[in-house]
């Protein structure tokens, strides 16, 4: 049976380590629990918020209303194996990306490159189509994903042909209502023995450019077309701004961290500031990748 608890504070539970309480919360740990948790925020009519590996979400300080559900523990590869002549995997949403990167690694597969340094869990990777900026392939996750399961609010699952989603830069639709519960990922089964060497390659590169030892939520911005996010926030003189705990990184413009002790409120001030600032200089709006949770 599902544990779920009053009153839990959000912030351990986000990459950004900042946010208010949760109502009601609780973390599954098999497809039977989730629908129990679904059936308890009908029967309360409770709205119910669904919370990832948390790398990509700014939680209000006042916290969010209802029942928040975590994936987190929805984890676990259920296969990798060969199949003609592609390598498949078949993977709880919850399983984080690194995961699946030491997968593609041992096999000496080019989707190893592109994950390296990339935060979250695969059921985010897939509803944001994550990727990287560098022209690599594959570079995004609708270049490795062949299908989704989800579940719908009703308890019922249904899978869906990748192919047959709306993909866009930093987006997927097409699956919504629902919970993405499993992945169905492939790559050709052809490994390169330069992977190896790559993909260390990718992951010191990334580590040498961005704060990846500071609390962030990874990139805030995305590219506007035909720019850099991170080109136009340095250019404004940005990197560096400080508004309490809270920081542009010194490292990588497109990154806010939390030195600290940062909020919610802070967070969004700063990333409201940087819009400001670069639209008034460059005439430039960017657009936020983070997804705004709670009370706001």
């Amino acid at each position: 049976m599902v544990q779920i608890k009053k009153n839990v504070d959000l912030s351990s539970f986000t990459s950004w380590m900042v946010g208010g309480p949760a109502d009601f919360f609780c973390l599954p740990s098999n497809l039977e629990e989730l629908r129990e948790a679904l059936e308890f925020a009908k029967t309360k009519t409770l709205p119910t918020t669904i919370l990832g590996g948390g790398s990509n979400v700014l939680i209000s300080d006042s916290g969010i209303s209802g029942l928040t559900i975590g994936l987190k523990n929805l984890s676990g590869v259920l296969r990798s194996e060969p199949v003609a002549d592609r390598w498949l995997l078949e993977v709880m949403a919850g399983t984080s990306k690194s995961e699946i990167l030491k997968i593609f690694l041992k096999q000496k597969l080019a989707p190893s490159v592109f994950l390296a340094g990339i935060p979250g869990d695969v059921g985010g990777g897939v509803a944001m189509n994550a990727g990287i900026g560098e022209m690599l392939t594959p570079r995004e996750f609708v270049e490795i994903t062949d299908w989704v399961e989800v579940m719908r609010f009703d308890g019922s699952v249904n899978r869906l042909e990748a192919k047959k989603l709306r993909w866009t830069y930093r987006h997927c639709e097409g699956w919504q209502p629902g919970i993405i519960i499993k992945v169905g990922l492939s790559w050709k089964n052809q490994p390169e023995d330069s992977i190896l060497v790559q993909a260390k390659s990718a992951n010191q590169n990334r580590l040498s450019k961005q704060p990846l030892d500071m609390p962030s939520c990874g990139s805030v911005f995305v590219n506007p077309p035909g720019h850099k996010a991170a080109m136009l926030i340095d250019s404004c003189g940005l990197k560096g701004y400080t508004l309490g705990k809270t920081q542009v990184s010194l490292k990588h413009a497109n990154f806010i961290v939390n030195l600290g002790g940062a909020t919610c409120a802070e967070i969004w001030q700063v990333i409201q500031h940087v819009q400001t600032v670069v639209k008034a200089k460059t005439g430039v709006e960017l657009i936020t990748e983070v997804v705004k949770l709670g009370r706001w």
